[in-house]
């Protein structure tokens, strides 16, 4: 097939469609098919398409001023957008560092972290230690901290030699125990890796909260969490939380790590944070973080071309001051309890659902060939990007798991991560189009 399309990404051989349009929670493309987006773009467009008052605050800023290097001014759309940003994150966090996504905000927590430890008199701390099956970005440092196999293998011999331990998913413990009377086995794992390691060695772990689309939606207990924050602690290693996906109100709280009562030493935020207006991410600093530089050489090395743009600021800050006027984190907590009832009962009793799952209007379903065994599909029969693209043909966006949900290899998930401005009937009718997806897929 010739692809006359002059665009490097994805399937070289695939013509996509060229989209014409958006509003709200819908999309139309160029041959006026209309599209319901139950994905936000990849949990992105979290307030929604086309809001005029993020366009006002970009043409606005855009005309005063477009462009500063941020060594060389602040202006005061990056002051108002840090002060935003602090007043939703946990308490102890203080200063906002900004770049332009996901990868580099993540990125810019392994290099923060070291120079914090660096600072503080422990030069020999630089390693991470993360999870497998979570993701935080697709530079080379990021993937080598991140848990994707099928991400990471052909770039393997640039991978940077980084520790994992295995995650905490309660549908599928590693080590078969009940959530009830498990001790939490999954985060002693970390304190037995720091120890083998070298806890003068090691700099930082990070980890996702709730985790997104590589395992979509799955969630700790609040023991577990509590549990790695005090292993964290007892080595003076720095406790780091990737909210790429969940921060800025996806789960129904202000950030992922607010279900769980614990304060992170590191925060790295982008999607919602700008909502799909304005290409941004940002690390949150926090007090103890910040201390540590000023009582040092005083200099945050690190910084980015792009870091704090004045536009891309005042589009993010008009996004948070709609989210927050327009109480959405609180609608997506509401609109979640929702939509994961309904779809528990249109799939639930479905033979190849295995888990229904969700905080928020971040929510995973998970296929498997048998339901009592939890029997991941074989990879090539493709479950979960087959049922991505029947419904997109049927005209739903739905976000397609990376293959290995079950165990890192084998496994199909979707996720479905809506803009929290999705209604009552947007929501049935995505429900009634996933449900028949996945009937016939699976038959």
């Amino acid at each position: 097939m010739k692809n006359s399309q002059k665009v490097f990404v994805g399937n070289v051989n695939k013509e996509y469609p060229t989209v014409d349009r958006a509003e709200g929670v819908h999309l139309w493309d160029t041959d006026g098919k209309k599209y319901l987006d139950c994905a936000a773009g990849v949990a992105v467009a979290n307030i929604g398409h086309g809001v005029r008052e993020v366009l006002d605050a970009i043409y606005e800023q855009g005309k005063r001023v477009s462009y500063v290097y941020g060594a060389t001014f602040t202006s005061e759309a990056r002051e108002r957008l840090a002060e935003q940003i602090i007043a939703l994150a946990p308490r102890n966090m203080e200063k906002v560092f900004f770049c332009s996504g996901g990868s580099e905000a993540l990125e810019s927590v392994i290099k923060i972290a070291r120079q914090y430890h660096l600072e503080s008199g422990r030069p020999g701390k630089y390693k991470v230690i993360s999870r497998w099956q979570s993701y935080h970005g697709n530079t080379l440092a990021t993937l080598s901290i991140g848990g994707r196999p099928s991400w990471r293998e052909k770039y393997d011999p640039y991978m940077f030699g980084m520790p994992h331990i295995t995650p905490c998913n309660c549908y599928r413990c590693p080590h078969r125990l009940s959530p009830d009377s498990c001790g939490y086995a999954c985060a002693d794992e970390l304190e037995r890796v720091i120890k083998y390691e070298g806890a003068d060695t090691v700099s930082a772990f990070v980890l996702e909260a709730i985790t997104g689309t590589t395992a979509p939606a799955v969630a700790p207990p609040v023991g577990y969490m509590k549990r790695l924050r005090e292993i964290c602690d007892k080595h003076d290693v720095l406790f780091c939380v990737d909210e790429v996906i969940t921060g800025l109100g996806r789960t129904g709280k202000n950030f992922a790590i607010d279900h769980f009562g614990v304060e992170p030493d590191l925060i790295a935020a982008a999607k919602g944070l700008g909502g799909g207006y304005v290409p941004i991410g940002a690390v949150i600093a926090s007090r103890k973080v910040v201390e540590a530089f000023r009582k040092g050489s005083g200099n945050l090395m690190h910084s980015f071309t792009y870091a704090g743009n004045p536009v891309v600021c005042a589009g993010a800050s008009a996004a948070i001051k709609y989210l927050t006027d327009h109480r959405l984190v609180e609608a997506s907590a509401a609109k979640g309890e929702f939509f994961l009832a309904l779809l528990r009962e249109k799939l639930g009793d479905h033979p190849n659902v295995g888990d229904i799952r969700g905080k928020g209007l971040l929510i995973g379903l998970e296929y498997v060939r048998d339901k009592e065994s939890r029997a991941p599909f074989p990879a090539d029969r493709q479950i979960g990007g087959r049922i991505a693209n029947h419904c997109f043909e049927k005209g739903l966006l739905v976000v397609f798991a990376v293959p290995g949900s079950a165990d890192g290899i084998l496994g199909d998930a979707t996720q479905i991560s809506p803009p929290f401005t999705i209604g009552e009937a947007d929501m049935r009718e995505a429900a009634d189009i996933l449900a028949d997806a996945v009937r016939a897929v699976c038959a």
